[in-house]
């Protein structure tokens, strides 16, 4: 029996092991195995509003283990330490509870087919300072704690008397792509519901300050300008305060520097500026002298070929963020969540083929789109077609709309019609008993 292992339960990977658990190991063709180093799984795209406490993590979450259970694929708790490729095993460290009990020993899991699904990390690009004083939305853990500080500031800053002009709580974000224009709609509608819970004096126009800082000259640079243009007239219309070609090249404790000279005051400061693959690929797949590494690119990132396998072993696969994948007409794969759903889709189908030695069309990026939510007051995107031709622009009602099947598209993927239905269900149910912010 074939043994594929996926290393990675974001979006992609565990849309992959569902399906290939559907396909193969429910059929016993193939042993599939899904390792990650949380229990949890979360989709990204939520991470903004669940740091703003707009969206209930233990709604969403989905149990790996139970996810493994029911779509015929197994669980393995662990991060990838390292690989062996002549062996063709993977090296899992041991994992521990927050006591430092250890949960699992160190393993080591052999494979025929190894899938790499590891996504990527915000890029800080070394700037001084903010591996110490800022907030990387990149997991469900960072985005909590992140909650957890902004709920304690707003307590704290009840009892702080404000200096005239000033906020008492300022969040400045670092960056202008999706993320961080995402979390600063979330914030500002979050501040709002926050004064119907006890927050009483957190006013989002007065007493809670949002900095959106991008060093680039608009913001939503990796899409249609029109997107850019839009987004930033509603920030501005919520008194956000954006700041286009600023640099920043110190982060401290309270404050932004920039290159220009300018200095901003900040409370948290979250980094949601550039990605890059784990520092750990550079040297994956390398013997003990150091040689035989896998190819990456200057980003840290697997280069695959088109049929998604990396360039120096056929039989590793990796796909997603961690991945770059060139296309027919030069360009690259953005690492963006539509692209890791479609590869997901394009190896459910082509593996199977691809390890009985057939040939197997290559994979095509097909960009639909891009949509960016700001919280309840609008979406603004651009649908069917590529981001340069083909396609229109949308905002408003239907681009929320948008947006909600984009979530609803992926739980399809991992519970099918009928769960996705009852999920739906409860979420209706739930909204007129919880509370419309987490205050805790």
């Amino acid at each position: 029996m074939q043994r594929i292992v996926i290393v990675g339960g974001g979006a992609g990977g565990l849309a992959l092991a569902t399906q290939l658990g559907k396909r193969l190991g429910k059929k016993r063709l193939a042993e599939i195995t899904l390792v990650d180093a949380a229990r949890t799984h979360v989709w990204k795209p939520l991470l903004h509003q669940l740091a703003a406490g707009s969206f209930d993590t233990h709604a969403e979450e989905i149990e790996y283990l139970a996810q493994a259970r029911w779509n015929h694929f197994k669980f393995r708790l662990g991060s990838l330490v390292g690989v062996n490729r002549s062996q063709k095993t993977v090296q899992l460290a041991a994992s521990f509870d927050s006591a430092g009990r250890e949960i699992t020993p160190a393993q080591t899991l052999a494979y025929d087919t190894l899938v790499i699904a590891v996504g990527s990390q915000t890029n800080d690009f070394g700037t001084l300072g903010a591996e110490e004083h800022t907030i990387k939305l990149d997991s469900p853990q960072a985005a909590k704690h992140f909650n957890d500080r902004l709920i304690n500031a707003c307590i704290r800053a009840q009892t702080v008397t404000r200096a005239a002009g000033s906020g008492r709580l300022t969040v400045a974000i670092v960056g202008g792509g999706a993320t961080g224009v995402e979390l600063a709609a979330e914030l500002h509608a979050s501040a709002r519901v926050l004064g119907h819970y006890g927050f009483d004096h957190i006013n989002p126009e007065k007493d809670l300050q949002i900095v959106l800082v991008e060093a680039g000259p608009r913001l939503l640079a990796q899409l249609p300008e029109r997107l850019g243009e839009s987004a930033l007239r509603e920030l501005r219309k919520l008194a956000i305060e954006v700041h286009t070609n600023e640099k920043v090249i110190e982060v401290t404790e309270g404050s932004l520097k920039m290159a220009s000279g300018k200095v901003i005051s900040s409370s948290i400061t979250v980094w949601a500026a550039g990605v890059k693959a784990a520092d750990f690929l550079k040297t994956f797949g390398a013997a003990e002298d150091g040689s035989g590494a896998l190819e990456t690119s200057k980003l840290n990132q697997l280069l695959v070929n088109d049929n998604l396998q990396t360039t120096h072993d056929a039989s590793i696969y990796a796909f997603g963020d961690c991945a770059a994948c060139q296309q027919p007409d030069g360009t690259w794969v953005p690492p963006r969540a539509q692209a890791a759903y479609q590869q997901a889709m394009y190896l459910a189908r082509a593996l199977p083929q691809l390890m009985a030695g057939k040939r197997v069309a290559p994979f095509v990026f097909t960009d639909q789109g891009s949509l960016v939510s700001l919280a309840e007051y609008s979406s603004v995107g651009s649908l069917m077609g590529s981001l340069t031709k083909g396609s229109f622009f949308i905002e408003g009602q239907l681009a929320k709309i948008m947006y909600w099947a984009l979530h609803k598209q992926h739980q399809l993927a991992l519970g099918g019609i009928r769960k996705t239905a009852l999920i739906t269900l409860s979420e209706m149910i739930d909204r007129t008993h919880r509370p419309r912010i987490k205050l805790h």
